[in-house]
């Protein structure tokens, strides 16, 4: 038996990994052109990666006379990750494989306050279940992504005094998980990953996009040039606790008055809409109301748009983003909501910043979350490095 570590191609293999991404299969010539090495050391590389089950040959090449040449590509099936949304009332948990597409799910409503034994034991929970319906092994799972609707260290993956999550702060998710699942697990805020989940399955092409979540709580993920923008504590987003002159003296959970989340989000648009006899515990009740057809609840909804648009308008102007995306519970409502935030944004915002702007409804859905929490966890798996460390730590034949 000899360590990879030994062999003088194994730590560049990691390079061929990025090449294949893109998702167009290459021959040893081709690698061998884009890297700059002998073609025997891209066979050594290549050798390498397969042994780790990450890339495999395709043999369809079309031959310019002679045997053809292989093609080798990304073996996106061979290995899967863990995507986990946690949100304030509901957990989704789902498999994907390295490009995100999803093998299986499972969601259950379980509120975030019962604390982080409970709904950490329901992802283990959830998770093995979901290796074991669809025949896979723990050693082919590569990592766990998970998305927290709160402040999150993203060095850490610690919560870092998040409203509405009692008990959470400081606790070590990665590690809890990593005691039943041991690979890397990447922790975020939800909005976070929201925006990365969103961004590459509807907009791959966009390098500045703000996904502004409005559920039961409010917050924004913001892609700068193409890059998450989390800010010097994590907290860069936190749309939901800016003080809104129409909240007055609305108590917020956060201990603050007039905050957005007070007046737009999902809880405060029911207890508007029970203060008018209608029947709205939740944001869910209020989309349900709003697709009945009922006029106050369209009327509330569309309110609330405005008032998340008060905000929205000034970011705008700090951010400049191509396209806005709106997701979570009470975007189901559809163009009742954006039309209110479209009013208010078109209205105080400079021409020159929305001249192109595109206000959408997320392409996602109740999936975003969790779709990108398998983003976080891919982009981990497959980097640079943590595919030299996988190469490093492995025993070959």
């Amino acid at each position: 038996m000899i360590e990879l570590r030994n062999n003088p191609a194994a730590p560049g293999a990691s390079e061929l990994v990025q090449l294949l991404r893109d998702g167009q299969p290459r021959t040893r010539s081709e690698l061998a052109d884009l890297v700059g090495v002998a073609r025997s050391t891209i066979t050594l590389r290549l050798e390498a990666l397969m042994d780790l089950g990450l890339v495999a040959p395709l043999e369809d090449a079309v031959s310019a006379g002679g045997r053809p040449s292989s093609r080798f590509a990304l073996q996106t099936g061979a290995r899967v990750v863990l995507g986990v949304d946690v949100g304030a009332s509901h957990l989704r948990v789902g498999l994907t494989d390295l490009v995100g597409n999803a093998l299986a799910d499972a969601s259950r409503d379980l509120p975030v306050s019962d604390g982080p034994v409970a709904v950490l034991d329901t992802v283990v929970e959830l998770g093995t279940a979901l290796l074991a319906s669809t025949g896979r092994s723990a050693a082919e799972l590569l990592a766990v992504g998970v998305g927290l609707p709160g402040p999150v260290e993203h060095r850490s993956g610690r919560p870092i005094n998040p409203p509405i999550m009692p008990g959470w702060h400081g606790f070590d998710v990665p590690g809890y998980l990593q005691e039943s699942f041991p690979v890397p697990v990447l922790v975020d805020n939800d909005v976070n990953v929201m925006s990365m989940g969103e961004r590459e399955a509807a907009w791959p092409d966009v390098e500045n996009l703000v996904f502004v979540k409005v559920a039961t709580g409010i917050g924004a993920g913001i892609i700068s040039n193409g890059s998450l923008l989390r800010g010097a504590d994590g907290v860069a987003g936190d749309i939901g606790h800016i003080r809104v002159p129409s909240g007055e003296d609305l108590l917020c959970r956060c201990g603050n008055r007039g905050c957005l989340e007070a007046l737009a989000a999902g809880p405060a648009v029911a207890a508007r809409l029970r203060s008018l006899k209608l029947a709205a515990q939740d944001g869910r009740d209020v989309v349900a109301l709003v697709h009945s057809g009922n006029h106050e609840a369209v009327q509330a909804v569309r309110q609330a748009g405005r008032e998340v648009g008060e905000v929205l308008a000034t970011c705008l102007s700090m951010l400049n983003p191509e396209v806005v995306v709106f997701g979570g519970s009470m975007a189901l409502a559809g163009e009742h909501f954006i039309a209110g935030v479209r009013e208010v944004v078109y209205s105080r915002t400079m021409p020159l910043a929305t001249q192109h702007l595109r206000i959408v409804q997320s392409a996602s859905g109740l999936d975003a979350g969790m779709l990108g929490a398998s983003q976080l966890a891919i982009q981990h798996a497959l980097s640079a490095e943590s595919v030299e460390r996988m190469l490093a730590g492995r025993v070959g034949v």
